[in-house]
């Protein structure tokens, strides 16, 4: 079971990710292959263009800067069916066919030879029944990220809907962010396919998240400050 590695108010946590937003933002562009530099991430933020990236980039990256924002807007409404696929319907918005919608079709993963079994709203429902019984946040959002990953309930965008989600409960309950660095972007891929393809690797990939993906404000003990 992880522990909380952060226990911050829920408004310190909102502060700490508005504050590194374009940050997480640039670094899911990186993890999904898009060769984008963080200040191309900011300019793209602002509203501005970068020429030499392609339409499906730049509304990826789009995508992500509308559902962060929706999900630090509701931070307090409650994770279900309803709310993953209005995720869903923001990340893939003009670049997943079907946005929102469950998955109908199989589909092929890079990087192995396993394929996820067909969803049902009830395999997802399970899972957030699960969740909802695991009083330990951080352990349970992380937990929830994994299994959403490997669920593949939509077509494609699966990732980012998944890290999201795990984001939106650990900020409303102050306990930090998860955000992928590029230095282990290669590490997390191969523990993510590892788990997989053999679902005794979730610990694995659970604590490689904890130990590594992990973001947050250490607060201070003012009693133990020395003045």
């Amino acid at each position: 079971m992880l522990k909380d590695k952060f226990n911050m108010t829920q408004e310190q946590n909102i502060f700490f990710a508005k504050r590194n937003i374009v940050d997480m933002i640039w670094k899911s562009a990186i993890l999904e292959g898009i060769s984008v530099t963080f200040p191309e991430t900011q300019i793209i933020y602002e509203g501005g263009n970068v020429a030499r990236l392609g339409i499906d980039e730049l509304q990826i990256i789009n995508n992500l800067k509308h559902a962060w924002k929706f999900c630090l807007v509701t931070i307090n409404d409650n994770i279900d069916i309803n709310y993953i696929s209005s995720i869903h319907s923001l990340i893939g918005s003009n670049v997943v066919e079907s946005p929102g919608k469950m998955r109908i079709y199989d589909v092929n993963m890079g990087g192995t030879k396993w394929k996820p079994e067909l969803p049902s709203k009830n395999s997802l429902e399970k899972l957030l029944e699960g969740y909802n019984e695991n009083k330990d946040i951080t352990d349970s959002a992380i937990t929830l990220m994994c299994k959403l990953m490997k669920l593949q309930f939509f077509n494609d965008g699966n990732k980012r809907m998944a890290m999201i989600i795990a984001n939106h409960e650990l900020i409303k309950n102050g306990k930090g962010i998860i955000s992928v660095a590029e230095e282990f972007k290669e590490e997390f891929g191969r523990k993510l396919i590892s788990y997989y393809e053999d679902e005794r690797e979730i610990d694995n990939l659970k604590n490689f998240i904890y130990d590594n993906c992990m973001e947050g404000i250490e607060l201070i003990d003012e009693k133990n400050v020395e003045e």
